[in-house]
């Protein structure tokens, strides 16, 4: 694998730029060569080898996004090494369950993080996470900033072994079907679940869609910004954009550091052709008007692409008509970590096919997308809403999940026997078009990061004043959806806003600060079925304000908590706090 994405292009062209790491700090940019970059990860992996790292090992990688990070991932693919990053804003308790599920022999980290002029403690983190984790046998630490961290027994520093360390590393001989690595992601029940990508097929499949629905040709400076700790990250990132010989940046800050040009001021400086990124991000930046926008030039753009939830209508106009003045092909991309990479896009298409706002014409690559109704029959004709299905197998497509294959069957394979359920719906268009509607589990996307609210209350419920919550998902204008969370307290609890106050920062502790819910609101009890289920439906109806089509609610225990809750919910509003 690794000898496609460095090997093939070194010998071809060694001084072909490969990495652009835009640094938090604005206007220095790094650029790797090809020739550089395999010099890294051929010292990196041989460090690994030296420290007991085999073929069929698994590493964890909690690092920003650089160069280094990127050789982190390679090294471990060129000695048939596992990697699974875990994005470098989980708490030392998200990190220590994902190693512990996957059995990491060793970490690779920074000493330090920066991001939008704040250093976030990597290696800290890293500290608390290993002294549950037996299986880590060292952890080997990078150095991002200047600043001294403490060094423990089974912690090496990296750098030094990497510099006498030998620049020649042979690859592994690996099968199609080795793992090549796990991504941990959120599903409707608490426990988040190892995605198991295959070496062949994921590479393939990032490859091909990176090339296709994008464009990309030889020369482009493709600018993803998204982490390496998502999907997005890995196949749009690293392993599409190099194994097609690309130069691709890596984004290490925000999108509002030192201001919210910062996008637009690297498009101008780098020369970017493709810019992929979130409608998050293109929400938050729309509010701040489009001077920032106008202040750069960015006639390099060719191809504008939007990934991790649905657009909305006035994102989407302001990022092709602001952003990419009208003249720049915009793809809409639907896809998952299950799915290794892009599904649905309106492009490739033939020439001057119609882009239409908020609906994502099909892309027909690897994958054959079907809407299914509840009797899991295939819903024929337009103008229909449905389970979104896909009908074969794509290379891409995860192979299990780690350590649980009947999980992976479960969640994917058994609600529709036949097809693969994506846990979305999707309405097709009288023209045939597919929009997704959103998820029809309880997951929510809270900006672009998938989220399952069994995550969030199963955090809250370690508060001991806290006995019930019920958590879900809302329209949020800025992150598409937030996290509004319903709780039930213990008779004597006197200081409610200490206790919202308590949870949000378990919250953040035992997740992400991404995973706190924007409102906690009081409730006397839960609307609950009398087998005891919960029913989040009432719940979503109250807060989005359909309280007047409260549909069959002669299921519940006693349907006057209904009226509670509304009553709560209106003095909550009442009181300025939503």
């Amino acid at each position: 694998l690794t000898v496609n994405c460095l090997d093939r292009h070194v010998e071809k062209s060694p001084n072909r730029v490969a990495l652009i790491w835009e640094r938090d700090e604005p206007g220095t940019a790094v650029h790797v060569t090809y020739r550089e970059l395999l010099d890294l990860t051929c010292r990196l992996a041989n460090t690994l080898k030296k420290y007991g790292i085999q073929k069929g090992d698994k590493v964890a990688i909690y690092m920003s996004v650089s160069p280094l990070s990127v050789a982190a991932m390679l090294a471990c693919a060129r000695i048939g090494a596992v990697h699974t990053v875990v994005f470098a804003g989980f708490s030392a308790e998200s990190l220590a369950g994902r190693i512990t599920d996957s059995g990491c022999k060793a970490v690779i980290t920074y000493n330090q993080g920066v991001r939008g002029g704040r250093i976030v403690e990597l290696k800290t983190t890293v500290d608390e996470a290993v002294k549950n984790c037996p299986s880590v046998k060292h952890v080997f630490v990078a150095q991002r900033t200047d600043n001294k961290v403490q060094m423990g027994d089974c912690d090496i520093p990296l750098e030094e072994e990497m510099a006498k360390a030998s620049s020649v590393c042979a690859p592994e001989s690996m099968d199609s079907e080795d793992m090549l690595f796990m991504l941990y992601t959120s599903g409707s029940t608490g426990k988040p679940k190892g995605i198991v990508h295959s070496q062949a097929g994921y590479l393939l499949y990032a490859a091909v869609t990176h090339k296709y629905v994008f464009d990309y040709q030889q020369g482009d400076v493709f600018g993803c910004v998204a982490d390496i700790g998502w999907i997005t990250g890995h196949s749009y990132v690293v392993y599409g954009p190099l194994c097609n010989g690309a130069t691709s940046v890596l984004f290490e800050s925000t999108p509002v550091y030192p201001d919210p040009g910062r996008y637009w001021e690297v498009v101008q400086r780098l020369k970017i052709n493709q810019f992929y990124g979130a409608p998050t991000a293109i929400r938050l930046l729309l509010n701040y008007g489009e001077e920032w926008v106008k202040k750069y030039d960015r006639s390099s753009l060719k191809t504008l692409g939007s990934v991790g939830e649905p657009i909305n209508n006035e994102a989407w106009q302001w990022f092709y008509h602001v952003v990419g003045e009208g003249r720049c092909t915009l793809v809409d991309t639907w896809w998952q970590t299950e799915t290794g990479g892009i599904c649905i896009a309106p492009r490739p298409s033939e020439e001057k096919a119609e882009i239409i706002t908020d609906k994502k014409p099909l892309l027909f690559l690897f994958c054959s997308p079907l809407c299914l109704n509840l009797q899991g029959k295939v819903i024929e004709g337009n103008d229909v809403s449905g389970a979104l299905c896909i009908a074969q197998p794509w290379p891409g497509m995860a192979r299990t999940i780690y350590g649980d294959h009947q999980r992976f069957v479960d969640a994917y394979f058994k609600t529709y026997p036949g097809y693969y359920f994506t846990g979305d719906g999707a309405y097709r268009t009288k023209k045939g078009y597919y929009q997704i509607t959103g998820r029809m589990d309880d997951v929510i996307n809270i900006s672009g990061h998938r989220l399952g609210t069994a995550e969030i209350e199963d955090a809250m419920a370690d508060h001991p004043e806290v006995p019930e919550t019920a958590v879900i998902g809302y329209p949020h204008k800025i992150k598409g959806e937030g996290a509004f969370a319903f709780i039930v307290l213990k008779e004597q609890t006197a200081h409610t806003d200490r206790v919202k106050e308590e949870l949000k920062t378990i919250v953040a502790s035992k997740i992400a600060k991404y995973a706190v819910p924007d409102h906690i609101l009081v409730v006397k009890r839960l609307p609950k079925t009398r087998s005891g289920k919960i029913m989040r439906r009432l719940l979503r109806k109250v807060v989005t304000e359909q309280s007047s089509d409260m549909g069959d609610v002669t299921t519940l225990d006693d349907p006057s908590v209904v009226k509670e809750i509304l009553e709560a919910y209106q003095k909550y509003k009442e009181n300025g706090s939503l």
